[in-house]
């Protein structure tokens, strides 16, 4: 194993362990990703039937070689099994390998880069719908990750629409979202059963609404308005900070320095927001490099990321780190300490050096679900994205298929 000083992780262990999140079971394994078509930035989301790929990737601490395995299962809308058979979904054997693996170089923490992309010569998919594939250690029975992705055959066509004026509150603390499911030249016998949208708010799904029923219909369009469980609350932009250089503090960084055998980069002390800070910020994402940019994958470095959150112990709950540096899970492992001493919440991630978005969710004793409230402020300004999946299983089908997805 490699030298890994972060004893503490209870990577097995959550609150929320949704099966539609990708997820990491061990802690050599970090960085898991997955892109559409290899674009940062796009949801993990191709076409049927076209030359759309997606790409997983990963990074493994322990540095020597390891062969990973992968089995693909397809998935329901609400990501449970598809009751259909393997040959029914993809051609290709039950289990593969990964085959594509190259070292770190120049890293204080060694590890190996994993990359796989699907399909391939080994699997080719053959159905839309939810996809979630399954990493082994060979020859061992546990699970150490799983990644997701969806699969779409265009259909429908999906409008989506964002405002701040909502039906419990105007220009406020929330933000209500409407959409419309155009059918025209798709068959269907009844729209508001064999339809069933998903909405999410910045690829969150601890937060996510399903199981919505229209408000009305029209020729050919199911129209989702005035549904107050579309209702978000609208939180604040999100923070960022860039790890890019082991010797030079990047922007947010207060300290960088090296304790034998790791780098530490330590983020400017946050605090509680009260006011809408305007910024640029990319909704929760992550994008790997470094302050040479070449090479991002395997000469990046992981640092000893140090996060403090200035503000009172709050009653009734913990806070959790969260953005896609954490996979935007709502898990143990990104639950912050308070230390009574600096009055602060404190937590310490390792991070691959790259540019970071993340924000801090309060969640309630006994519940799953994050809150912006009581650490970022709900604000109506907030330029929040908004994705619909609509997937349809037809009168006698056997599976979930994704037919329509918008965003906003």
């Amino acid at each position: 194993m490699t030298r890994i000083i972060i004893s503490t992780l209870c990577l097995l262990q959550s609150v929320c362990g949704l099966a539609q999140e990708n997820a990491v079971y061990v802690e050599n394994l970090k960085s898991i990703q997955v892109k559409a078509n290899g674009t940062w930035g796009e949801p993990p989301l191709m076409i049927l039937h076209s030359n759309n790929f997606v790409e997983i990737s990963f990074d493994d601490l322990q540095h020597n070689f390891v062969r990973y395995t992968y089995t693909i299962t397809h998935c329901n809308a609400d990501w449970t099994p598809s009751d259909i058979n393997r040959n029914e979904y993809m051609d290709g054997f039950a289990d593969n390998k990964i085959e594509d693996y190259e070292q770190s170089m120049s890293t204080m923490m060694d590890y190996n880069h994993y990359t796989l992309c699907l399909p391939n010569d080994d699997v080719k998919l053959l159905i839309s719908g939810n996809y979630k594939v399954t990493i082994y250690e060979e020859g061992e029975d546990e699970p150490v990750a799983e990644a997701c992705f969806s699969i779409i055959e265009p259909r429908v066509g999906v409008e989506v629409s964002v405002s701040g004026n909502t039906d419990i509150d105007t220009w406020a603390q929330h933000q209500q979202v409407e959409f419309n499911i155009n059918y025209k030249g798709y068959e269907v016998r009844n729209p508001v059963d064999e339809f069933y949208p998903i909405v999410l708010q910045n690829r969150r799904w601890d937060n996510h609404v399903e199981e919505l029923k229209p408000t009305y219909m029209r020729t050919n369009q199911v129209v989702y308005s005035h549904n107050k469980s579309l209702i978000f609350e609208a939180g604040n932009e999100y923070r960022r900070f860039e790890i890019l250089d082991e010797h030079v503090p990047t922007m947010r960084v207060d300290q960088m320095e090296y304790h034998d055998p790791y780098y530490h980069a330590t983020i400017f002390t946050d605090e509680q927001r009260t006011n809408y800070l305007f910024d640029k910020d990319q909704d929760g994402r992550y994008y790997v490099r470094n302050s040479d940019n070449i090479d991002n994958e395997t000469e990046s470095d992981y640092f000893l990321t140090h996060f403090t959150l200035k503000m009172p112990p709050v009653a009734g709950g913990d806070i959790y780190l969260n953005g896609e540096l954490t996979n935007n899970r709502i898990a143990e492992e990104y639950r912050m300490e308070y230390n009574r001493i600096t009055k602060a919440y404190e937590k310490m991630l390792p991070l691959k050096q790259g540019s970071y978005n993340y924000q801090y969710l309060f969640v309630r004793d006994g519940e799953t679900t994050g809150h912006t409230l009581q650490t970022e402020g709900n604000f109506h300004q907030t330029e929040n994205e908004y994705y619909v999946y609509v997937y349809s299983r037809p009168f006698g089908g056997r599976y979930d298929k994704l037919i329509g997805f918008g965003k906003k």
